[in-house]
């Protein structure tokens, strides 16, 4: 019996994503830039995924660039904000996912760009007050990097409030929302955001495939030269397979937002009752009651075990989970995120994160076997 509560790491692909993609995995073959009719033929998949990723955000399709996933995503509107929309400072936080920190911290070290990081409060959510403050204090032309889910500890931070304050000062804003797209609802025409971040295998779409929203008054030139893929943007021949997958993956998950949304919550909801009943000690992370993502549960349990061998006897017992972002090559090592929240050493940290697969009885056989393990 396999358990699986990992899905902020990855998710499995669905069928209706798998059968979508398999006439371009064996038959649909011809290459988009190709004028013939194999070519013809896959370009027009492309730009059909190209609207359902658009209409999943409500931007146009001129807005959606494709790309190998929301690393490159990140990468592409934090470099080009610098490179081609002449950006001086960045603002930030210390827990943002790894591509972003340390494309930041890249720019810390090797660049004049002036780097701030907001504060945060206990929960992981940013500082209003404080970005206001930053934003405020200086007339350098600025980009707000923020992630709207953080992925180790599920905070929701208030999107929309940021991209007022970017707006009022005049700020580019990016918000990586590869957590919580086809989860959350999203729409960029309320939303301020000049760029947002997308990824196809974290809402059971394939691995190496995403997005990034640009904003059509954003002029930027491409990250990856080349070919001139992309409306130039992003040069290299296109993953079809994948941009279908992906544009199946955000089309399905949009339009059951409501229906998965209210399982997958209950299940979490669930969860932490149990959690609170055999664990009383036990220390939930991140603001777990309040704005969070539905997907996400990071809990800490006192024990004497290091986080990497309660990992390890939970996988021997079935069941897979976290100890935090799988995108780091030492995931079960200690979380930076958790370090700069002040969760206390003695708490091992476990990241269980689900999805609609899941059901009530995956959640008592985990809490069965963590009372094995833990008591």
């Amino acid at each position: 019996m396999r358990i699986y509560f990992d899905n902020a790491a990855t998710t499995p692909v669905s069928e209706d994503v798998f059968e979508t993609m398999l006439p371009f995995l064996k038959n649909n073959y011809g290459n988009p830039s190709s004028s013939h009719q194999e070519g013809r033929t896959t370009r027009a998949a492309l730009e059909r995924a190209r609207k359902q990723v658009a209409q999943g955000i409500n931007a146009t399709t001129a807005e959606i660039l494709f790309t190998s996933g929301g690393t490159e995503a990140n990468n592409t509107a934090i470099k080009c904000a610098v490179r081609d929309l002449k950006v001086k400072r960045i603002i930030s936080s210390q827990v943002e996912h790894s591509c972003v920190y340390n494309s930041v911290g890249r720019f810390a070290r090797e660049s004049d760009i002036t780097i701030e990081y907001v504060n945060l409060l206990p929960t992981g959510k940013a500082d209003l007050e404080h970005l206001e403050e930053l934003l405020a204090n200086s007339d350098k032309k600025t980009l707000v990097s923020l992630m709207h889910a953080n992925n180790e500890v599920g905070t929701l931070n208030p999107i929309h409030e940021i991209g007022e304050l970017c707006a009022k000062y005049d700020a580019y804003f990016h918000t990586d929302t590869v957590q919580t797209i086809g989860h959350i609802p999203l729409d960029v025409k309320t939303l301020k955001a000049h760029f947002l971040s997308g990824s196809g295998h974290k809402l059971h779409g394939p691995k190496g495939i995403g997005f990034l929203y640009v904003r059509k008054s954003n002029q930027i030139d491409a990250y990856i030269d080349g070919g001139g893929q992309e409306r130039q943007m992003r040069s290299g021949t296109e993953n079809i397979a994948g941009i279908v997958g992906l544009g199946e993956a955000v089309d399905v998950a949009v339009n059951r937002i409501d229906t998965h949304c209210k399982k997958i919550d209950g299940l979490r909801k669930y969860f932490i009752e149990q959690i609170k009943l055999n664990f009383p000690t036990a220390h939930f992370n991140g603001d777990y009651e309040g704005d969070y993502l539905f997907t996400v549960l990071n809990v800490g349990f006192e024990t004497n075990l290091p986080v990497g061998m309660l990992l390890f006897k939970l996988d021997l017992m079935g069941v897979a989970a976290s100890g935090g972002s799988a995108c780091n090559s030492g995931a079960v090592t200690g979380s930076r995120v958790l370090s700069i929240l002040g969760v206390p050493s003695h708490y091992k940290s476990v990241r269980f994160s689900f999805s609609e697969m899941n059901t009530i009885e995956e959640v008592d056989y985990t809490i069965e076997q963590l009372k094995r393990i833990l008591n």
